[in-house]
C-alpha cells in the first residue's frame, strides 16, 4: 500500500505504529544464520503448546537480544510473532535498525479466544490463529497472521476448508485490478506460481466466498492489516497448516480484543487495539469488558486492581497482565526469561555495488545517515526484495538500489518505489557517477533530494 506521509517515517524517531498500518507490505530476502549458543539461554516454545482440561493461557514472556544488522520484522519471525505483536511490546526500538545487543521483549504468552477448541480458530484483533488438531484436545499450534485492512476486512462467523492447493495461481479479482490500475500498476487477470504470486506456495480455500487462508511472497507484512481480506501467514507457518489440515476442518473466525483467563489462580486481562472499530464501538467493547469483570470480582470475592487495568488499556500492547488487587506487581518482560536464538532469518544491508555493467536506482539523498539506513532496511525487506544499501558521499547519505541486471529490471524495481514509497528514484546507468547522477537530479529541480 502507498505511504502517504514518508517523512513521518523516516524521521528520526521510531516509526509511528498508527503509520505502519497504512505501510507498504513488507518482504524480503532469508537465508538462515547460526546464533551462537548462550549457556544462560533457554529455548522456549514458538508455535505448538500443551493444553489440558479448561485451560486458556498459554507460553510465557521471554527476551531476547539484537543481533547487528537485524530489525525488529526479522525477529519476530524466527519467534512466531508478526509485526503488530513485537513493535508494540517494543515501543522504545526503531523497528528497521535498533541497536545491536538491545534487548528486545517477545509476548509468546497468548490468551485463547472464547471459542471451541476445535479445529481452526483466528482472532481477528490479536491477528493471531489457534489450530486445535485431532478430536481430543491436547495442544494447540498458534501463528500470526495478516488480516484485511480497511474496507477489505476480513469476516468474522463460522466456515470450513473447502479446498487445498500448492503451488496455487491467482486469479485476480476484479476490484484488485480496478484498484492496481488506479495507481497505474496493470496487473495480469491470472498470477501463476512464483515469486510474484502473493498467495505464496499454499492457499486453503474457505467456505466464505472468495477467501483464503495462504502464504505470501511479503513475508514481513504478516501481523499487519494488509490484505484484501484473505489471511496470510509466514510461508513456513502456512506449509506446516497445510500440511496437518484437511478439508472439511472446521474454520471459526471471532473479533476478540479484549481477553481474560485463569491461570494458577491469577486472573490475567490481555488487550489488543481494536481492529476496524469506530470510537463508539471501541467504548461499548471497553463497557462490557468492565461489566465482566465486575461480575468476575464479584463471583470470586477477589478484588481486582482498577490502575492495572487501565494501563492495560491505555498500552493496548496485548502483552497479558494480572489485575487482582492481592497479585504481586507484574514485573512483565523484566522477570522474563532469556530466549535461546536457534535461527534467525537475515535480510543483510546489501552492499553498493561496484561490478561493471550494473544498473542502479539513486532513491533518496539524506542529510542524517539513520534516516538513511532506516530506507535501504525497508526496501530490503520488501517482497520481492528491492536491494538496497545507505552509502556515504562527500555531500550526504544517498541510498542506492541494485544492482540489476538490466535497464528493465531497474525500471521496474523504481516503479515500485513510487507505489510505495512515492518517492522518485533516479537510473543509474553503469559506470555513471553516483555524485554526478545525484547533481543532475538536483539541478532538475523535479524533487527535493536534501530530506
Amino acid at each position: 500500500m502507498r505511504i502517504n506521509q514518508f517523512k513521518n517515517f523516516i524521521s528520526a524517531r521510531p516509526v509511528p505504529l498508527f503509520l505502519i498500518f497504512c505501510s507498504i507490505v513488507l518482504s524480503g530476502c532469508q537465508t538462515i544464520a547460526p546464533i551462537p549458543e548462550e549457556e544462560e539461554w533457554q529455548f522456549i516454545p514458538r508455535h505448538e503448546f500443551t493444553i489440558a482440561g479448561e485451560q486458556t493461557m498459554i507460553g510465557q514472556l521471554a527476551q531476547s537480544e539484537v543481533i547487528a544488522d537485524e530489525s525488529l520484522p526479522v525477529i519476530a519471525r524466527e519467534f512466531g510473532l508478526g509485526f503488530d505483536e513485537i513493535t508494540r511490546a517494543n515501543p522504545d526500538l526503531d523497528p528497521w535498525i535498533p541497536e545491536p545487543t538491545a534487548a528486545v521483549n517477545l509476548p509468546l504468552r497468548f490468551i485463547l479466544p472464547d471459542a471451541p477448541k476445535q479445529g481452526i480458530v483466528l482472532n481477528i484483533a490479536a491477528k493471531r490463529m489457534f489450530y486445535f488438531p485431532g478430536k481430543t484436545v491436547t495442544k494447540v499450534l498458534t501463528y500470526p497472521v495478516g488480516i484485511g485492512r480497511e474496507g477489505w476486512e476480513t469476516p468474522t462467523g463460522k466456515t470450513k476448508i473447502v479446498s487445498k492447493k500448492a503451488r496455487p495461481s491467482w486469479t485476480v479479482p476484479e476490484s484488485v485490478l480496478k484498484e492496481h490500475a488506479k495507481k497505474g500498476d496493470k496487473l495480469p487477470k491470472v498470477v501463476p506460481a512464483g515469486e510474484n504470486n502473493p498467495l505464496g506456495l499454499y492457499a486453503l480455500r474457505l467456505g466464505f466466498q472468495s477467501y483464503l487462508i495462504h502464504g505470501t511472497n511479503k513475508p514481513y507484512g504478516v501481523g499487519m492489516e494488509v490484505s484484501h481480506g484473505c489471511i496470510r501467514l509466514y510461508p513456513e507457518d502456512v506449509e506446516q497448516l497445510f500440511n496437518q489440515t484437511s478439508v472439511g476442518t472446521p474454520v471459526r473466525v471471532v473479533d476478540q480484543p479484549f481477553l481474560t483467563a485463569w491461570d494458577n489462580h491469577e486472573l490475567f486481562l490481555q488487550a489488543y487495539q481494536p481492529v476496524h472499530k469506530s470510537d463508539s464501538a471501541t467504548r461499548k467493547l471497553i463497557k462490557a469488558l468492565m461489566t465482566r469483570l465486575q461480575k468476575i470480582e464479584s463471583q470470586s470475592g477477589r478484588a481486582i486492581n482498577w490502575d492495572v487495568v487501565d494501563k492495560a488499556l491505555q498500552r493496548l500492547d496485548g502483552v497479558p497482565v494480572a489485575i487482582l488487587a492481592d497479585t504481586q506487581p507484574d514485573k512483565g518482560f523484566s522477570a522474563s526469561i532469556k530466549a535461546k536464538r536457534i535461527a534467525a532469518f537475515s535480510v543483510k544491508p546489501v552492499q553498493e555495488p561496484s561490478s561493471p555493467g550494473a544498473w542502479r536506482l539513486l532513491v533518496a539523498w539524506f542529510n542524517d545517515p539513520q534516516q538513511a539506513r532506516r530506507l535501504a532496511s525497508m526496501l530490503n525487506h520488501q517482497g520481492p526484495p528491492i536491494p538496497s544499501s545507505a552509502v556515504y558521499s562527500e555531500q550526504g547519505y544517498p541510498v542506492v538500489a541494485g544492482p540489476f541486471k538490466s535497464k528493465a529490471e531497474a525500471r521496474q524495481a523504481a516503479k515500485r518505489i513510487a507505489m510505495d514509497f512515492e518517492l522518485a528514484a533516479e537510473l543509474i546507468k553503469p559506470d555513471d557517477d553516483l555524485n554526478a547522477t545525484y547533481k543532475q537530479a538536483k539541478m532538475s529541480g523535479s524533487r527535493k533530494w536534501d530530506i
